[in-house]
């Protein structure tokens, strides 16, 4: 394996291309999808796969203010669809995606199982190894939930708590069944067969996935090259830290030696990216062989906090000037931006941040405040408007409201009573974002 001078000299020799920070945003955003159409007819199955082939993961979370963040990448990409689209594909089977933690908790192809085998193995090593690891101490738990599931198929947590044997002591502590489920699905033992709902239902990992997908054996430096390279492709340009976090790859002398493979191979190629800088010296950045440079970006789109395009803080800030924190633990009077404010794109630049609520009983979208962003443009107001109005009518909302918080909540407010023929205003104070 290189190591790492070897790896730093031979990149400062093998660039060939000097790309400026705005072809760098350009290329970012054609790898995620931005460069292409919204669909015109209904959004499909097929629609969804595409997009997903571009993301490679689809992360979740169950902060439901406006949306939970899964169904918002694929809003941002192919607008207004129906979000029960989603509930099939991914929640109520698993023909196509399961969950794992291929970056946090995501959805990713059922057919990619095995790619992570490298990762529950270390879990299992981990845990294994050491004696008072909760694995460890409490195998009984873990050999009951087992068998339960091999002998009754899926099993919601709550199905699983509601048989257990009541026995003296803790040992059947909700606790302890909901942590044997977690720490098994690390491991691959187990797997999550869908969802009722938000609530996950557990399978034995024979029950979910197909045998030739679980029997595939993958070694460990394989499998870190190939999602090395499928990062590369999904982010277009990227540097060392940003094809390490896309698969939360730790070891980065495993991801140093992955790029050193591909460059030789021809999938990428080192690249200067001007302005992405640390200390006051170049940051290597290797381009992918697929990669396009489009002569310009016209999407508009709210982004989740988890969509890959920010979901790394440094990339974010590097490549969109975007200082990024999402301000949910930060107490309601200390927040600058909001509970939830979700960066706004427009073009090639993020230029806003919006903080937004589905206030369900009036059927409004609150816009709970506006704020700009350094790249922002005074004609920036009219398509943050012409998005706010379709995920009002993509959430089944008939008003949007705008607070007075945010130096752009003025901007906004104005260009969408042009939008909509009028806008609800109120007055908002920054406990309402709690």
């Amino acid at each position: 394996m290189r190591g790492v001078h070897v790896r730093s000299w031979r990149y400062a020799d093998d660039v060939t291309e000097t790309l400026s920070a705005a072809q760098a945003r350009r290329i970012a955003l054609a790898a995620q999808g931005f460069t292409r159409r919204r669909p015109t007819a209904a959004v499909s199955a097929r629609h969804v796969h595409r997009a997903m082939e571009r993301l490679g993961v689809l992360q979740i979370d169950s902060v439901n203010v406006f949306a939970r963040s899964h169904y918002l990448p694929l809003f941002s990409r192919l607008g207004s669809y129906d979000p029960a689209l989603l509930d099939r594909v991914f929640l109520s089977r698993t023909t196509h995606y399961v969950e794992y933690l291929a970056h946090e908790a995501t959805f990713v192809p059922v057919a990619d199982w095995s790619l992570w085998r490298f990762r529950m193995e270390a879990f299992r090593k981990r845990w294994e190894s050491d004696p008072e690891s909760w694995l460890s101490q409490n195998t009984r738990t873990v050999s009951w939930v087992k068998d339960e599931l091999r002998t009754r198929g899926p099993l919601r947590p709550a199905q699983l708590r509601a048989d257990a044997p009541r026995e003296r002591g803790t040992w059947w502590d909700w606790d302890d069944v909901k942590l044997a489920l977690e720490h098994l699905w690390r491991t691959g033992d187990v797997a999550i067969s869908g969802r009722r709902g938000f609530e996950r239902h557990y399978a034995l990992e024979e029950q979910v996935i197909p045998a030739q997908v679980r029997e595939r054996v993958v070694p460990r430096e394989e499998a870190i090259r190939e999602l090395v390279h499928r990062a590369a492709r999904s982010s277009g340009v990227a540097t060392e830290s940003d094809l390490a976090d896309y698969y939360r790859i730790k070891d980065r002398k495993a991801v140093r030696a992955a790029i050193d493979d591909l460059v030789d191979n021809g999938d990428l190629q080192p690249v200067r990216v001007r302005g992405w800088e640390r200390g006051g010296r170049q940051v290597p950045a290797w381009l992918h062989r697929d990669s396009v440079l489009p002569r310009r970006v016209d999407a508009a789109a709210i982004l989740t906090p988890f969509d890959p395009v920010v979901w790394f803080r440094e990339r974010a800030l590097r490549a969109f000037d975007l200082d990024y924190r999402i301000e949910i633990y930060v107490p309601a009077h200390k927040r600058r931006y909001g509970y939830y404010s979700l960066p706004v794109l427009v073009g090639d630049r993020i230029v806003a941040r919006v903080d937004l609520k589905a206030d369900r009983a009036s059927s409004t979208l609150q816009v709970q405040s506006a704020w700009w962003e350094p790249q922002a443009r005074t004609a920036d107001a009219e398509p943050i408007a012409r998005e706010l109005a379709l995920a009002a009518t993509w959430q089944g909302l008939e008003h949007v409201s705008v607070s007075g918080w945010g130096d752009a909540a003025d901007a906004v407010a104005g260009a969408l009573h042009v939008e909509r023929g009028g806008v609800r205003r109120h007055v908002h104070t920054r406990q309402e974002s709690a």
